[in-house]
Order: C-alpha cells, then sequence, then structure tokens
C-alpha cells in the first residue's frame, strides 16, 4: 500500500506529525504501558477488575438534566433492542430484506406522531441540536431568508450546534429576549425581531436550560406566522404526557430528544434526534432522513414496508441532497418505540404527573431550606433552576467531592444566568428520600 501511494516508510506516512509529538523506541518506557510479557485470561481479568474499582459512584441519581436525563430504562426495551436482528442490522438499504426493521422504524414514526400530534416522522436523526440544525436549514430553503429567532435562553449547546450548521451557509441566528423574572418569552421584543423578517421561529418547550414551560407557546407560533415565517418547537417528549404537543400549538416542524425514552445515560448519550412536520408536500420534500412507509404486495395479500422519498438523500443526489445525514439512530428509534409501546397514553401521563410532583415537591424543600426556588417564576417540568447565597459552581465542586451530583451551575455554560444559579433536575429515579439528601447536603455546604 506504501508503494501504491508513493511513500517509502510509515514515518514518511506520517511526516506531516511535529517531532516533539512522535513517540521513539527509547521513549516506551516511560509511558509504562507493557508488562513485560503477555498477561493469560485470569490476570487480565483481575486487571481490569481492579481498574474498574477505581470508578466513583453517586450516592444517589445525579440531578443533572438540561436536554439529557436520567431515567429509568424497562428491562423490556433493553431486551428487545439486543436481538441480533435488530442489533447487527446496519441501516435498511436493502428494504425488500429488512421488512422487521422497517416495521419497526414504521411503529416508531407512528407513535411520535401521535405524541407530537404531527403528520409526518422521519426516522431518525442523531440527537436534538442536529434535527434543530436540519428543520432551520429547511426553513431557510423553504422561505429564502437566511436569518432565524431563537430565545435567548436557548440551550447553549444547542445553540452551538445550531450556529454549526448555519454560519458555512451564511444564515444570521438571533435571539429574541425572554423575560429571566419569569423564564416566558417577551412577545413585543419577539414581534419587532419577526418583523425584520425571518425563515423560522424557534421555541423550546419546556425551556432545557431553565425547564420553564412556556405559556406564550401559541402566541410565538402566532407571531411567527404572522411574520411569514415557519414556527418550530423542540420538546422533551415526557413533557408532552402533560403539556399540549407541538401540532396542537401551530408548530410547522416539531425537534426534540428521544433520550428519555428508554435510551439511559452513557457518558451524555445515548440519543436520538426528533424531527416531524405537519402535512405539507413542501414540509415532507424538505425533510432530511428517511421516511417508512406503509403498502401492500404487488398482490395486495400482504402488507410491506418501504423507504419512501430516498431522492433527499446523499447516496441518490449527491451535492443535491436535502442534508448529509446518512447513518441514522435506528436502534435508538426502535428502543424509543418499544418504550413507547410499554407505557402507552396513561403510562405516558403518570410519568409526566410524577416528574411534575418530584420537581414541585424539590422546589418546596428548596424553599423551606431558604434557597429561592424556583428562581424564575413560570410553570416548570422536571427542570428547575434554584438560587443559592454562594457561586453555585463552587457548592457544586464542593457536592460532586462527596458524589453527589447537584446538577449544573448555569453562569458556566449561559451568559444569561446569574453565577449564582444551578439547574436541577428531577426524574422518577428520584425517591422523596434521594431528594432530602440532596437539599440537606446543600444547607451544609452553603
Amino acid at each position: 500500500m506504501l508503494k501504491y501511494i508513493g511513500v517509502k516508510s510509515i514515518d514518511e506516512l506520517y511526516s506531516d506529525i511535529p517531532e516533539e509529538l512522535l513517540i521513539d523506541e527509547g521513549r516506551w518506557a516511560s509511558l509504562n504501558i507493557g508488562f513485560g510479557r503477555p498477561l493469560d485470561e485470569p490476570e487480565v481479568h483481575a486487571l481490569v477488575k481492579e481498574l474498574l474499582s477505581k470508578n466513583v459512584t453517586s450516592k444517589v441519581p445525579p440531578f443533572m438534566g438540561g436536554g439529557l436525563w436520567p431515567h429509568y430504562v424497562p428491562a423490556a426495551v433493553t431486551e428487545i433492542v439486543r436481538r441480533g436482528e435488530f442489533l447487527t442490522a446496519y441501516t435498511p438499504y436493502q428494504a425488500e430484506i429488512s421488512q422487521g426493521l422497517l416495521q419497526a422504524l414504521f411503529e416508531y414514526q407512528s407513535m411520535m406522531a401521535d405524541l407530537l400530534d404531527m403528520d409526518v416522522v422521519n426516522s431518525s436523526m442523531y440527537d436534538w441540536p442536529s434535527a434543530l440544525g436540519e428543520a432551520a436549514l429547511m426553513s431557510v430553503r423553504i422561505k429564502g431568508v437566511k436569518r432565524v429567532l431563537v430565545p435567548e435562553t436557548i440551550n447553549p449547546f444547542h445553540l452551538r450546534v445550531l450556529e454549526t450548521y448555519t454560519r458555512p451557509q451564511g444564515i444570521a441566528v438571533d435571539k429574541y429576549k425572554v423575560d429571566l423574572s419569569t423564564g416566558y418569552a417577551d412577545l413585543e421584543d419577539l414581534k419587532a425581531k419577526a418583523g425584520q423578517g425571518a425563515s423560522s421561529v424557534y421555541l423550546e418547550y419546556p425551556y432545557t436550560f431553565t425547564g420553564v414551560v412556556d405559556v406564550n407557546a401559541r402566541a410565538i407560533g402566532e407571531v411567527a406566522h404572522d411574520s411569514k415565517a415557519l414556527y418550530i418547537v423542540g420538546v422533551n417528549p415526557l413533557a408532552l404526557g402533560l403539556y399540549k404537543p407541538p401540532g396542537e400549538l401551530g408548530a410547522d416542524i416539531a425537534v426534540g430528544e428521544g433520550q428519555p425514552l428508554g435510551l439511559g445515560l452513557y457518558y451524555g448519550g445515548s440519543t436520538l434526534g426528533i424531527l416531524a412536520v405537519g402535512w405539507s408536500s413542501e414540509l415532507v420534500r424538505q425533510m432530511p432522513g428517511r421516511i417508512i412507509g406503509l403498502t401492500t404486495t404487488k398482490d395486495g395479500a400482504s402488507r410491506a414496508f418501504t423507504m419512501i422519498l430516498q431522492t433527499r438523500e446523499q447516496h441518490i443526489r449527491r451535492s443535491k441532497a436535502t442534508s448529509n445525514i446518512t447513518t441514522n439512530a435506528a436502534l435508538n428509534a426502535i428502543a424509543a418505540a418499544v418504550y413507547l409501546a410499554l407505557l402507552g397514553p396513561k403510562g405516558l401521563k403518570e410519568l409526566a404527573e410524577s416528574i411534575w410532583y418530584r420537581s414541585h415537591y424539590a422546589a418546596l424543600r428548596l424553599r423551606e431550606a431558604g434557597f429561592k426556588a424556583p428562581a424564575l417564576s413560570g410553570e416548570f417540568f422536571e427542570d428547575l433552576i434554584v438560587e443559592t447565597p454562594v457561586s453555585y459552581e463552587g457548592l457544586f465542586r464542593r457536592l460532586a467531592a462527596e458524589g453527589l451530583y447537584a446538577g449544573i451551575p448555569l453562569a458556566k455554560y449561559a451568559n444569561w444566568a446569574k453565577d449564582s444559579w444551578g439547574l436541577l433536575s428531577f426524574s422518577e429515579l428520584h425517591t422523596k428520600e434521594h431528594i432530602d439528601i440532596l437539599i440537606n447536603s446543600m444547607k451544609e455546604v452553603n
């Protein structure tokens, strides 16, 4: 291979790497990565066990949310997605031999469409921010105005990805104001900025970095439509067990994060980007990713599933594709479908209620302990901002040293947040005892 590409040696192949970064043979010993001989299986097992014993586990489930949350994953979800038919299937390029996988993805789309009150759902995106980036690009292609409006309290990680998608194409991302006493959008500021022209107006519902469920959600959509812009709503899907879905709020495009739907937390993932649209041929044709359709066999005797509108994809249209999304989160979408099927509408509502009660119990206990909670007075779900008399980052670090992960120091990531604000999250994993442990520990180190 070296000869074919015209390189004489491995060293020449890596000639662009600075000399000081290369490890010569004399420096291998200093790395201390060898044992002088191969290890046998019992020795490897003992070594790995020793390394694993250094892991530090929390006393209680982490109180960290802000876009990815700790939730219980039913055993049935894990067992089903581990089946070889799903686990080893890369992605259904040959639809005629992937009927089981295609049916599972069709079920995901159908249940998600019901949950969101939207007409067409793709399967699927990488995560919430990539779905938002794609939705913004869709709006610009449709409306032709290179400007999108987002709330100033947008999740900063979502914003960074959105800007990565839009900046190379010369699309401006501008912020409209949010009242930082309530957490609700400033409608007058939004009207003024939308009146200057925009392809889309975006709302997080609830806001993932405040937890606030904006009472102006429908009015924001009306402002967007009055200014000829599309309305994009980003959601935590579990909140829809209690609150109105994007379709009912007038959303043209819905995006969100499927991680709470049976995916757990593994160093920040795994994630599942949700993207859905209302029924419009223009919107559907501009969607990225795959859509699975239901039809019948040629003789009409059996149902059949197939990928439709593949012309959106780069493996067919190359540079003219609507997106460069290729490998999708198909296995995660199947996990979400299993999770939603297990819960059903009644179970989802009960789960959302249990999360609501836990977060509101926590707010009550925090107030009793002398903290301001929530710091924003608006209605909230799962996440809430607490205000402490000291720097929240300092408090967070002291609690983390004790194995208690007390949310997110907001000022570290959000320029609109006070240094004393922290974002706490409460899910069905947190018992009353867990919440009391958190608050008593916060009182001790405050």
